[in-house]
């Protein structure tokens, strides 16, 4: 629980999320996972605001009630056996750019995106906590290390807390450069793009 509770801080020191604004789920074996409790500000958690629960349906093992995102992570947890680690983020550039109208954006802005987390998936707005939300963001994890939630924030995956830190960190530059660079900005050549998934793909996808 030491190592969650460090990877809880670090998310926030990184300035990744806003008091209670973002959760962290971990698989530790035996069906069951380590997740957030529900309002519990990441930056300060200690091990009492940490919730173990089935991974089967989100019931918590250990009478700590955890964030109302936990369908969300169990369901990303059963359907993607290559990855153990589940974070949910709000970053200011990604989570602005979650609320502009336009959607569509080419991220592929520095080599890290495709290389290191792949395409960006795209989840509509729906209610938080909601069993349509988790549904949606299941969905968009089977083929997705990122996705953005329109209006609320990102969801990334990995196979532990260090590079689920590292894709939220690198997207969030890559929104920075967005924002900032605006008509200006130069994506990576269609080419380049596909050369670096394809050596993402060559070093096993997730976390690569």
């Amino acid at each position: 629980m030491e190592a969650f509770v460090a990877a809880c801080h670090k998310a926030a020191e990184r300035g990744l999320l806003r008091c209670s604004s973002g959760n962290l789920s971990c698989r530790v074996g035996d069906g069951r996972m380590l997740v957030t409790r529900t309002r519990s500000w990441l930056g300060r958690l200690t091990a009492d605001d940490i919730a173990v629960c089935a991974i089967e349906d989100g019931v918590s093992l250990n009478a700590v009630k955890p964030t109302v995102e936990v369908r969300f992570h169990a369901g990303v947890l059963r359907a993607r056996p290559d990855v153990n680690v589940v974070l949910h983020y709000q970053s200011p550039c990604a989570t602005t750019l979650a609320c502009q109208k336009k959607k569509r954006l080419n991220y592929d802005v520095i080599p890290e995106i495709p290389f290191y987390i792949g395409p960006i998936g795209q989840v509509p707005y729906l209610s938080p906590g909601s069993p349509e939300l988790a549904d949606a963001v299941i969905e968009a994890m089977n083929t997705h290390d990122l996705a953005i939630m329109a209006n609320h924030g990102q969801v990334t995956v990995a196979p532990d807390s260090d590079h689920a830190i590292q894709n939220a960190e690198f997207f969030e530059l890559a929104c920075q450069i967005l924002l900032s660079s605006g008509h200006n900005v130069s994506p990576l050549s269609a080419k380049a793009a596909r050369h670096l998934l394809a050596a993402r793909a060559q070093q096993g996808g997730a976390g690569a």
